[in-house]
């Protein structure tokens, strides 16, 4: 069987050790040869691609980023039937048999529908945001998690050195994990998820609070919270996918605490895509080499349409339908955890 690797969508910490694990099992265990498609379902639209071996990937594994390389190419924009056409012309000129798509909703969109089509596809997913309700982990997530609250250690003693409020962006579009467990490592006074409504008099209030006890107030803020009502949004084009650019919630909420706190320092870090570069942890090399072994038991059992899943400490396969069908999103219960807590 000769398989072709692609990775969609934005990088992400784990991709490589993925990969890795997919050809070092798929060539050892069951004689299957691999190609990586480039730049994602580009590199799939118009039969671009290299060969994948065992000496090359075996070095990947604390590589951050993606060798293949990323886009947000949509093979379908012009149609399921036209996409799906092109797809299967290339995949047959390349002698590919099957494919392993290794990607977030939009991805693993595409390879739901190719699946319908009747073409041979598995999925790993892939979202440092943590938010494919298939799973209960994805990797990426703890390396971001991490670098986020390393952030914010070292800005709270550059804060309380300038009796300064800090506010820090991270990522998070519609579901707020990572600025929730962000908050939660670093001991943030504020803490706001697109889940939820901002209350920016109560966020006043607090960063009053905490300032009369003689700390420096820390906020993190998710880019999709709804600072002003809705999503900050930039002006720019929207994605193949129709997905808005979003950014300038910090600075929204920067303006609207200065206006309730007259006089206050403040300053935003947009932490942005420092969160999907560099090497990844080790709780994300080992998640992304397990999903990679489970594509290719998938793919060598025939057990297509489906995506390696963590449920629990085990991970199985599960339809691909399910990857993009409701976004996991940060539910009530955890919010309450610490609702109304002064820190």
């Amino acid at each position: 069987m000769r398989v072709g690797i692609l990775t969609g969508g934005g990088d992400c910490p784990g991709l490589n050790a993925v990969i890795r694990a997919a050809v070092l099992a798929g060539t050892q265990r069951h004689g299957m040869e691999f190609v990586g498609f480039l730049d994602g379902w580009r590199g799939v639209l118009e039969g671009d691609a290299v060969p994948l071996d065992e000496d090359r990937v075996r070095p990947l594994l604390a590589v951050g980023g993606t060798v293949l390389g990323s886009s947000r190419t949509n093979p379908l924009a012009d149609g399921v039937q036209e996409g799906v056409a092109r797809i299967r012309k290339q995949l047959a000129e390349l002698g590919v048999d099957a494919l392993l798509a290794i990607g977030g909703e939009d991805t693993l969109g595409v390879a739901t529908a190719l699946h319908e089509a009747g073409v041979p596809v598995v999925g790993a997913p892939k979202t440092i945001d943590d938010d494919l309700s298939a799973t209960d982990a994805t990797f990426g997530f703890d390396t971001a998690v991490q670098t986020a609250v390393d952030a914010c250690d070292r800005l709270v003693t550059t804060g309380a050195s300038h009796h300064r409020a800090m506010i820090v962006e991270v990522m998070g579009r519609h579901a707020g994990w990572i600025a929730l467990h962000t908050g939660m490592a670093a001991g943030a006074h504020v803490t706001l998820l697109p889940e939820e409504d901002v209350d920016l008099d109560e966020v006043g209030a607090t960063v009053r609070a905490v300032l009369e006890r003689g700390q420096a107030p820390l906020i993190v803020v998710s880019e999709g919270a709804k600072v002003h009502g809705d999503e900050a949004v930039k002006n720019a084009p929207r994605d193949a996918f129709g997905h808005v650019q979003l950014g300038g919630a910090g600075d929204a909420l920067e303006h609207e605490i200065v206006a309730r706190v007259p006089g206050l320092s403040t300053r935003v870090t947009v932490l942005g895509h420092l969160l999907r570069g560099g090497t990844p942890s080790a709780a994300d090399r080992i998640l992304a080499t397990r999903f990679g072994l489970s594509a290719v038991e998938a793919l060598a059992a025939g057990d297509l349409g489906t995506m390696a899943s963590l449920r629990g400490v085990d991970v199985v396969q599960v339809p691909l339908a399910e990857a993009t069908g409701v976004l996991r999103t940060v539910p009530e219960s955890r919010r309450a955890e610490t609702a109304g807590l002064r820190w």
